[in-house]
């Protein structure tokens, strides 16, 4: 008899999507190829199996600063388990791909540290790693397909039941791209649910959120289907929010975050609708392919607009490669479907990134650009990237604004390489939003990376531009607790570019930095500001830091926690470098030992980074 073809075991762990859309294209690109693939989230699977698999491949991206993606921290503990011998994998070929940004200081660590952690425990490299780089002109698909073609050559030597016709066999596209894993039901209004009130309270609000993400193509975690509250927009100023719930009190700490679910254009949800040929009053259910007939009364039914606007992001994110390969089987006109083949084709590939994601086209945008093309909404529920939540440190504290939450938006635009004006999704629509016409904001809180400290603890604060957010809300905690009981000294290094433009929250930190207040130099801390542009020289906080570093090192002495807070770009690495020096200026070491004792200082819990792009 013959033997059936293998199955390849592609593992992922994502944080926004690209390590998905890695492994997706891994999967199609080994099918092409006549080998059958198991896909899995790390998370759904039993890591005490791997000793028991063939080959394995894994791929991971770096999150924050050199963090694993919520759905691998699980898996990473078991293999970390210090019960495992070195043979424990002994047997499993394996090989891994990272996905990171070299604008990070950890740039790809995740990938770098399962790599060495399965080849301690015996595992055989395939391959050696790929790190896929977003800083690329290419972005991560420049590493991604030089390291597939080596990935198959080398897979087949090790085993060729992977490739039954060898691994340059390929199988044409138009016959495996066959049909969507969704199916779409159109109910009767008459017979719909009561449930579908359209009453637009904020319970029902919350509902509706919570049906139509949980018919989402994209599977969130389970507790953020539904936001946790609904917040009403009491006050909107430049650069500053703050938001009051209606409801049961709020709880958070210092330092958590809030995630705000934001609301796309109307007229560009319409200019979807239309371009689709979809019914914008249609009834709809969504079910995976693969369930058939279980559970198919588990859904209510949602407005199909209602389902597009709260799920589906059709004006500010740019569609992935394989929604140029599935727009390519449905074009009728051949010099669209030639163009559309030519992108998904290796020489294409640079071409495509240049027009898709360097120029951050949009879902609406490339489809007018191919009016030929008519997509199935099965397909463009499947392929349309997901209306993402937008995280942003909390400024307030909830002792001093009990029932309040205050964040510092900085409205993001630019300009791409073909000079046309782009704007953030989210933060261009907070900063339009009117109080007065009763705004309501789905919201989930969640932890930060910034735990709030004890009072007893000194504190040494850094938090250029809006990273000062959540050392507001410190602030204002420790100005509380200092009523009460002797509170610890904190430092704070503010940096902006003009004291006069961009001095955000300019009278809270100088109030707090005089009259014997928490940041004052006669309490032992002390404010401290960059100005980068009000002089000649660019000066910024790791300047200031060694202004002042004899202060710096006597609190550290005192044994201060540092947080740091701010873009991701290289802040955090000057800030870090600023450290080393000041303390091998002040203790006499060389740097090395300066670097230990920071790695010692962060195992202990006491340096920590929050940081984004």
């Amino acid at each position: 008899m013959e033997e059936r073809p293998k199955k390849l075991l592609i593992l992922y762990a994502t944080q926004t999507g690209n390590a998905l859309d890695a492994a997706e294209r891994m999967g199609r690109e080994a099918e092409r190829r006549g080998c059958s693939v198991h896909l899995l989230s790390l998370d759904q699977y039993d890591a005490s199996c791997l000793p028991q698999e063939g080959a394995v491949i894994f791929v991971v991206s770096t999150t924050g600063q050199g963090d694993t993606p919520d759905s691998m921290k699980g898996f990473w503990k078991y293999l970390l388990q210090r019960n495992l011998s070195r043979q424990w994998l002994e047997g499993l070929n394996y090989a891994v791909f990272g996905l990171g940004d070299s604008g990070y200081q950890k740039f790809n660590f995740v990938a770098k540290k399962l790599d060495r952690r399965l080849l301690d425990l015996g595992a055989t490299p395939i391959v050696e790693r790929g790190l896929g780089d977003d800083q690329h002109p290419s972005g991560y698909e420049a590493a991604l397909d030089p390291w597939m073609a080596s990935l198959w050559n080398m897979l087949n030597t090790i085993n060729s039941k992977y490739f039954p016709s060898g691994p340059d066999f390929l199988i044409p596209y138009e016959n495996l791209i066959a049909q969507p894993k969704i199916r779409i039901m159109y109910h009767d209004i008459d017979k719909a649910d009561s449930q579908l009130s359209t009453d637009p309270d904020l319970n029902h609000i919350e509902l509706q959120i919570e049906r139509a993400r949980k018919m989402s193509a994209v599977k969130y975690s389970l507790d953020k289907n539904r936001p946790d509250c609904i917040l009403k927009l009491v006050k909107n100023q430049p650069l500053t929010k703050s938001s009051s719930k209606d409801k049961e009190a709020i709880e958070y700490e210092v330092g958590d975050v809030l995630e705000i679910l934001p609301s796309q254009n109307p007229a560009a949800v319409d200019a979807f609708l239309l371009r689709c040929n979809l019914d914008p009053e249609a009834f709809i259910t969504v079910h995976p392919l693969e369930t058939e007939n279980q559970l198919l009364d588990t859904h209510v039914p949602i407005k199909l607009k209602t389902f597009v606007e709260l799920t589906m992001d059709i004006a500010s994110a740019s569609p992935r490669r394989y929604f140029f390969e599935v727009m390519s089987m449905f074009a009728t006109a051949e010099h669209e479907k030639e163009r559309l083949q030519y992108f998904v084709s290796p020489e294409g590939r640079d071409d495509l990134y240049q027009y898709n994601q360097r120029e951050r086209r949009t879902v609406l945008e490339v489809l007018e650009d191919f009016p030929s093309v008519q997509m199935p909404f099965e397909w463009l529920v499947q392929l349309v990237p997901p209306l993402k939540t937008r995280a942003f440190s909390i400024a307030s504290s909830p002792s001093v604004h009990p029932n309040q939450v205050h964040l510092t938006v900085s409205v993001v635009l630019w300009t791409t390489p073909f000079k046309r004006n782009r704007a953030g999704l989210c933060s261009s629509w907070l900063a339009k939003l009117d109080p007065e016409q009763c705004v309501h904001v789905p919201v989930w809180f969640q932890k930060g990376s910034l735990r709030p400290p004890p009072p007893s603890l000194p504190l040494i604060l850094i938090g250029p531009g809006t990273g000062c957010a959540p050392f507001r809300g410190f602030i204002e905690e420790r100005t509380i607790q200092s009523l009460t009981r002797s509170t610890a000294p904190v430092m704070f290094f503010f940096g902006c570019r003009n004291e006069d433009n961009d001095f955000l929250y300019k009278e809270f930190w100088l109030s707090h930095s005089q009259n014997n207040g928490v940041l004052s130099e006669a309490k032992g801390g002390g404010f401290y500001v960059a100005f980068s542009r009000d002089q000649p020289q660019k000066v910024y906080v790791q300047h200031k830091m060694r202004e002042h570093s004899h202060r710096v090192w006597n609190l550290l002495g005192e044994g201060a926690a540092i947080y740091v807070a701010g873009s991701s770009t290289k802040m955090p690495s000057d800030v870090l470098l600023a450290f080393e020096e000041i303390i091998s200026k002040e203790s006499g070491l060389p740097q090395e030992s300066a670097v230990r004792w920071l790695r010692a200082l962060e195992k202990a819990g006491k340096y920590h980074v929050e940081a984004w792009s």
